[in-house]
C-alpha cells in the first residue's frame, strides 16, 4: 500500500447528505476544525449497506473513525471535531446558553419545522406550525438585535448548530419569510449563507457507491472572511 493510500485509510469516513440540516452542521464543525475525512454522499432513497452496518439508525450524518468508533449524532460529531481543534473558538461560548438554544432548536422548533415543511406527511395544518416556529425565531431575532451572533460577538457552536434549520424554515417560502419582522435574524442568516464557510460545506458530489474513488473533504480552508 502506498503512503497516500495508507494516509487515506487512516481518515474518518463521513456519511452525509448535502441538504440535511444535521449533516450540514456536522460538516460546518469538521470544516472549521480543519478535520480531514472521506466524504460519502448518501442517496436517502437507497442507503448503502456500509452506512447501515455502521449505524443501525441509518440516518446521516455518521462519522466512522479510523479506530472503528462510530459517531452517529450530529452534535457528537461537532463536539468531537471541535474538541480536537477549535481555531475559531466555537466552544468558548457559555455552555448553558448554547445548550438551551440547541435544545429549543432540536426540540420544539424542529417539531414545528417538520410539520410546516411536510404538512401532508404529518397530516397537520401547516400554518399553525409555521406560526409556532415564527414565535421561536422571533426570540432569536430579539437576541440578535443586541449582538451579532447568538451567544455574543463571535460565531459559536450555537450559530453553526441552528443555522441549517433556520435556513430550512426560511426556504419553505422565502418571500413570506422575508416579509416577517425578523430583520436581525434575516441579516444573520443571509450573512452566514453568503460566507465562504457555508459555500465550502455545500459542495456537490454524486451519491457514493463502493467502486467510486474516495472524495476527500479538505482539511484546510480560509475562515478569515466568514
Amino acid at each position: 500500500m502506498s503512503a497516500s493510500a495508507r494516509a487515506m485509510a487512516e481518515l474518518p469516513i463521513l456519511y452525509s447528505f448535502r441538504r440535511c440540516p444535521y449533516a450540514m452542521r456536522a460538516r460546518l464543525a469538521l470544516a472549521v476544525s480543519g478535520t480531514s475525512c472521506i466524504l460519502r454522499e448518501v442517496a436517502l432513497s437507497r442507503k448503502p449497506a456500509e452506512l447501515i452496518d455502521a449505524s443501525a439508525k441509518a440516518t446521516v450524518p455518521v462519522l466512522v473513525l479510523a479506530c472503528g468508533e462510530v459517531l452517529d449524532e450530529s452534535l457528537d460529531i461537532m463536539r468531537w471535531a471541535l474538541g480536537r481543534s477549535d481555531p475559531m473558538g466555537w466552544l468558548r461560548a457559555d455552555p448553558a446558553a448554547t445548550q438551551a438554544l440547541i435544545d429549543t432548536n432540536d426540540g420544539a422548533f424542529k417539531h414545528h419545522l417538520d410539520r410546516y415543511k411536510y404538512a401532508d406527511r404529518h397530516a397537520v395544518a401547516s400554518l399553525a406550525h409555521r406560526s409556532a416556529g415564527l414565535d421561536i425565531l422571533s426570540g432569536l431575532d430579539e437576541m440578535l438585535a443586541a449582538q451579532p451572533e447568538l451567544c455574543g460577538d463571535a460565531m459559536s457552536l450555537a450559530d453553526a448548530a441552528l443555522l441549517p434549520f433556520v435556513r430550512q424554515y426560511a426556504q419553505v417560502d422565502r418571500a413570506w419569510f422575508d416579509a416577517q419582522p425578523l430583520p436581525d435574524l434575516r441579516a444573520w442568516l443571509d450573512r452566514h449563507l453568503a460566507s465562504p464557510l457555508f459555500a465550502f460545506i455545500s459542495l456537490r458530489v454524486q451519491p457514493w457507491s463502493p467502486d467510486d474513488p474516495p472524495v476527500h473533504f479538505p482539511a484546510r480552508m480560509d475562515t478569515r472572511s466568514r
